[in-house]
């Protein structure tokens, strides 16, 4: 599965982005898809997940309330839609695609094996 993620830009604080992660293969709808993120010097962490169906979901504490993860399986696609940005929000915004469910497995990088290419976050205050 390739996955490519588009959306990133620059945004003041209390401004708002729409992440997208578009696949390759018409499967998308079996996989978890999930959205990590990485800012300079620090590991990638978790941001939000959504099981393929697209009625379960679970988020960081850092971003709940905040931002909203969904999915269109006829487009292939898998969103982030983020609200309310702050400039610790910065970073490179990667999904990636995993199997199975539950919310220990879900937030594990580890545990997803195919990543896009990332795209970039910047928010200024």
């Amino acid at each position: 599965v390739q996955l490519q993620a588009s959306g990133g830009g620059l945004v003041q604080a209390g401004g708002s982005l729409r992440l997208s992660c578009a696949a390759s293969e018409r499967t998308f709808s079996r996989y978890r898809m999930g959205w990590f993120r990485q800012a300079p010097g620090k590991e990638r962490e978790f941001v939000a997940a959504i099981k393929w169906t697209g009625d379960t979901t679970v988020y960081a504490d850092s971003v709940k309330g905040r931002f909203t993860i969904s999915r269109d399986n006829a487009k292939n696609t898998v969103y982030l839609q983020m609200n309310s940005l702050k400039p610790e929000d910065t970073a490179v915004y990667y999904c990636a695609a995993g199997s199975n469910w539950g919310n220990t497995i879900a937030v594990r990088t580890g545990n997803y094996d195919y990543w896009g290419q990332g795209t970039l976050v910047t928010v200024s205050s």
